[in-house]
């Protein structure tokens, strides 16, 4: 495995159908698991089921349950929760929420991490229009990617979405290097200039995950140590893919299983 500059890793083709590989069984969880959220479920039952699916069905490892210490097999977030949120036999979804559930599994020593909203039942049009803006950004900056852009081309495209609809990007929270290393070079900003930051070549592995809150960027972590809200208790939603770049752009590693269904592809 090579290193460009920063130490970000290269991949070779072996190592891409590896990291490909985990890649798709973190997208297949959360295909599995769209079906159940549905009003009156609980995170903790999400959480359960996600859980069996990877260690009984893919025969992997639920990369998240004991890293730095977290508890679950995935973090479920809900509304006002921008990322983190533990699940709990004691939150139930109800209708009109969204929610974020975002997983990673190890498969193989290579590791796959990525994220969807969910909605239940149906949301507010707010609610529906921060999922489906926030759905667009990640899509605009994983457009971006291709050997020569720079990881600022990929932030201010993220950014420059959200502030045509007046929503505001969480800046605490970051995509990241995966492969062999759960989190690892580079940290991708969902903000920037275009032109600055790391400039991308082929080979290189990371996630994008932009964090779009309904108000005030500011966020706020709980006493639990985990869970992240936003300061003035506005709606949040969050997108996660994984990407590879190619010789000539990208590939989009966890791609679902089933399409893009009412979502525009990317």
């Amino acid at each position: 495995m090579a290193r460009a500059d920063r130490g970000v890793p290269i991949r070779s083709a072996d190592e891409l159908v590896m990291a490909r590989r985990a890649a798709q069984l973190a997208a297949e969880v959360l295909a599995m698991i769209e079906p159940h959220v549905v009003p009156g479920v609980t995170t903790d039952a999400l959480d359960r089921l996600c859980h069996n699916h990877i260690v009984n069905v893919q025969g992997a490892r639920p990369a998240n349950v004991g890293y730095l210490g977290y508890p679950k097999t995935v973090l479920t977030s809900v509304n006002h929760v921008v990322c983190h949120g533990i699940p709990s036999p004691q939150q139930m979804l109800k209708k009109g929420d969204i929610v974020n559930i975002d997983v990673a599994v190890e498969k193989d020593g290579w590791y796959g991490d990525t994220s969807r909203m969910f909605c239940v039942g149906t949301p507010s049009v707010l609610a529906q229009r921060l999922v489906r803006t926030t759905y667009e950004a990640l899509c605009a900056g994983i457009r971006e990617v291709k050997p020569g852009a720079t990881l600022g081309d990929v932030g201010h495209a993220i950014a420059t979405v959200a502030q045509r609809e007046n929503f505001s990007v969480v800046r605490e929270y970051c995509g990241h290097g995966i492969g062999t290393v759960y989190h690892d070079e580079p940290q991708v900003m969902h903000y920037g200039r275009r032109g600055q930051g790391l400039r991308l070549e082929a080979g290189m592995v990371f996630t994008i995950e932009p964090m779009l809150n309904a108000g005030q960027r500011e966020t706020k972590e709980l006493a639990d140590g985990w869970t992240v809200v936003t300061k003035d208790r506005s709606l949040s939603a969050q997108w996660e893919h994984m990407v590879a770049v190619t010789d000539s752009g990208f590939e989009v590693l966890t791609a679902w299983p089933g399409g893009t269904g009412s979502y525009p592809a990317i």
